[in-house]
């Protein structure tokens, strides 16, 4: 007898109870589960970090030597992180340590001050949000000191439930100055989308306020090479003269990005990429982000009168191993 749609369903709604109640069905298919999961994400992983970085412009190739030479990670302080970077990541590439609004900023400059024993350099977040008062900016900078910490990112940060001095980054900024600092590399957020409820003129002299008080711009994630290069010609045209690092996620599984998305500063470019299926296939191959396209895209402009851009920094989301194994088969590709 052929079965209905709806009697499928019926079936299908049985198996299901069955395995929820049944402990052992449960154990065995969760196992079965995980174990697909895992098989998909290495093979996702070998594909993202197997796929060549392919530049046949000498000039851009030189470029791209120096720059990946020169590469630096974001992480995020989670309770594995300090031992996934010992385990994947070379002293001399450079990091940053994120402010995470669910750990707090204590977490992250612990984060960092544990890297920086380990041999590496280390620039932790420091958020408005987070950094409650002068006293607590003062003994985050005691302890940055006392670690041998000379570079940090300032940034407005995502609001919290703690109440803080500072409204935004240039208060944070204003109020570290203020103090025997020590660091001599200041970073401060660019975002080349902009944001759809401010005009384009408060962003850029609101930058331009807090670019008198650093050194240099690490961006958000943008996909698309053309409106971060408008936006750095912008940047020179109204007299900001930092250098200016692009960020780019590194090679993470593309379900992930998309997650992670909204909360880490990719903004309106993954919005865009989830609804436009075409675009989204531009930029990500089976299962896994690929930042090549954005990297050629913006490699020939490198060091051109017309603009600051530097290199890239790199988002992680914390899978160290792919990122790595992307940057060093891109130098050996570039060699």
């Amino acid at each position: 007898m052929t079965r209905t749609v709806k009697d499928r369903a019926t079936a299908a709604r049985e198996t299901m109870q069955r395995i929820r109640t049944n402990p052992a069905l449960v154990e065995r298919t969760t196992a079965a589960r995980d174990a697909v999961q895992k098989a998909v994400h290495t093979a996702v992983q070998k594909v993202v970090t197997d796929r060549a970085l392919v530049v046949r412009d000498p000039a851009t190739r030189r470029t791209l030597q120096r720059v990946f030479g020169d590469l630096g990670y974001e992480v995020i302080p989670f309770k594995k992180t300090e031992q996934a970077v010992l385990d994947t990541v070379p002293t001399d590439v450079r990091l940053t340590v994120t402010a995470s609004p669910a750990k707090g900023q204590d977490a992250t400059v612990d984060l960092a001050v544990s890297l920086a024993a380990a041999g590496y350099t280390v620039a932790p977040h420091l958020s408005a949000q987070q950094v409650r008062d002068r006293a607590h900016l003062a003994e985050i900078v005691a302890r940055c000191r006392e670690a041998g910490l000379t570079d940090v990112f300032v940034v407005g940060g995502d609001p919290t439930d703690t109440p803080t001095e500072f409204p935004d980054a240039l208060a944070l900024l204003t109020a570290l100055h203020e103090l025997d600092h020590g660091f001599t590399d200041i970073g401060i957020g660019g975002h080349p989308e902009g944001h759809p409820a401010v005009s384009d003129d408060v962003l850029f002299q609101a930058l331009k306020d807090k670019a008198a008080l650093a050194t240099h711009i690490k961006t958000q994630i943008v996909f698309d090479p053309k409106v971060i290069l408008d936006w750095a010609r912008e940047l020179k045209n109204r007299g900001i003269d930092l250098p200016v690092h692009i960020g780019v996620p590194g090679a993470v599984h593309r379900q992930k990005l998309l997650r992670v998305s909204g909360g880490l500063g990719i903004g309106e470019s993954a919005k865009f990429l989830k609804k436009q299926q075409t675009m989204f296939w531009r930029f990500f191959i089976p299962g896994g982000y690929s930042p090549d396209k954005i990297i050629k895209g913006l490699a020939p402009h490198i060091g051109k009168p017309d603009n600051h851009i530097e290199g890239f920094h790199v988002f992680t989301f914390n899978d160290l191993g792919p990122t790595e194994a992307w940057r060093r088969r891109t130098l050996e590709n570039l060699a």
